[in-house]
This record gives structure tokens, C-alpha cells and sequence, in this order.
């Protein structure tokens, strides 16, 4: 008899991931989820609230120096890291034989960057769009590729 392959379906933003696991009657549903402790900051919050400053030795005037990028950009980085690790430890204790990956395409590709190999061997398919806030029960058009049909019990008579 063939060993039922335990699916799990990571579902990601930049800063939230829910990890979606298909029931018994193939409905997913949402197992955990992680969300970015900088997810409700604006940008502006998460630098001081002075640039730097530089000025020219041949001049006295002063100029204030613009962030090299995003902080906001660089916190979504920073969790995809995150979520990639979670990813790797669970693929690392046997947590799925399957992985599905769904979300933004930057963040699909910042997850990937950082997912081991052996994690990476996991992955049967990936999906670039963002369902973070589609509840459990509208997700099955989105990924039923991937799920077994529901089997619905009928009485006979």
C-alpha cells in the first residue's frame, strides 16, 4: 500500500504566511500561520526620522542623504528569510513530503532564494499570486491542482 505524501501549501505576502494543509475530504485548511512583527509599521517608522547629512569640502551648503532603499522593502526580505527557514526545519524534520509555494511573485522568489536544497526537492509547484486573506473555503479553485476532490457521502437507498 502506498504511503499517503503529506502536502503542505505555504500561502505568503511579505509579511504574513499561513500554512495550509489539505483534511481529510481534501478542503484545505489552515494549519499555522506567522506574521512580520513590522507588518503594520509605514516605512517611516522603521528609520530615524533625520537622513544623514554630507556637504563638499569646496562648499559649505549641506545636503541630506535619501535611504539607499526601502526599509519596508528590506523587512519584506527579511521575513521571506524567515518563512524560507521555517520552510527548511519542517522539510528537515519530515513535517511534508510535498510543497506547494503561493504567493506575491517577489516574495516567491525572495523564499526561494533562500530555501535549502533538500527543501527545495520538496516543492511539486508553485503559484505567484497572493491569497494571504482568502479564507480557507474559497481556496480550493485557486489550488485544486493540487488537492485530492472532495468526496461527498451519498445515502442509498
Amino acid at each position: 500500500m502506498a504511503k499517503h505524501r503529506e502536502l503542505l501549501i505555504a500561502i505568503a505576502d511579505g509579511e504574513h504566511v499561513r500554512f495550509v494543509r489539505p483534511g481529510e475530504n481534501g478542503a484545505p485548511h489552515e494549519e499555522a500561520a506567522l506574521h512580520s512583527p513590522t507588518a503594520h509599521i509605514r516605512s517611516t517608522e522603521l528609520r530615524s526620522d533625520h537622513p544623514g547629512a554630507a556637504f563638499h569640502s569646496d562648499s559649505s551648503a549641506h545636503h541630506a542623504l535619501a535611504p539607499h532603499s526601502d526599509p519596508k522593502i528590506l523587512e519584506k526580505a527579511n521575513f521571506a528569510e524567515i518563512v524560507a527557514a521555517r520552510l527548511n526545519t519542517g522539510a528537515a524534520q519530515g513535517a511534508f513530503d510535498n510543497l506547494v509555494l503561493v504567493a506575491t511573485p517577489r516574495s516567491l522568489n525572495a523564499i526561494r532564494q533562500h530555501l535549502d536544497a533538500a527543501t527545495a526537492a520538496h516543492i511539486v509547484g508553485t503559484l505567484a499570486k497572493d491569497l494571504v486573506k482568502i479564507p480557507d473555503a474559497e481556496l480550493w479553485p485557486h489550488l485544486r491542482r493540487w488537492l485530492r476532490p472532495t468526496r461527498r457521502r451519498t445515502k442509498r437507498g
